[in-house]
């Protein structure tokens, strides 16, 4: 087999992998930004429970739009993460294909 080939089956086969592996960091920042925003959102509504609401009246305008915005946000989050474990699959697959091609290659078959 002509080592052209087999060093593009193995080229094939890093970017597979790597087109894999930032699917799954993807995956790992969509699931951390989302449980971030949560917890910022808690932790601000803890904070302001703790302050006389006449006090923070000059900022209460901006409570909702923040509350909006970061619900589109999470959902947007979350729509993407659900779109993900197909794409990964499908990642997992085109991997396991390249690395039979360049090992078919590689073994002269």
């Amino acid at each position: 087999m002509a080592r052209d080939e087999v060093e593009s089956a193995y080229f094939a086969l890093l970017r597979a992998r790597e087109e894999l592996d930032n699917l799954r960091r993807y995956e790992e920042f969509l699931r951390a930004e989302a449980q971030r925003l949560r917890r910022t959102t808690r932790e601000g509504q803890a904070l302001l429970g703790q302050v006389d609401r006449r006090l923070v009246r000059v900022i209460r305008h901006t409570d909702q739009p923040l509350t909006d915005a970061v619900d589109a946000r999470v959902r947007v989050l979350e729509e993407e993460a659900s779109r993900l474990p197909e794409r990964i699959r499908a990642a997992e697959v085109r991997v396991e294909e390249c690395d039979r091609e360049h090992t078919l290659l590689k073994h002269g078959g």
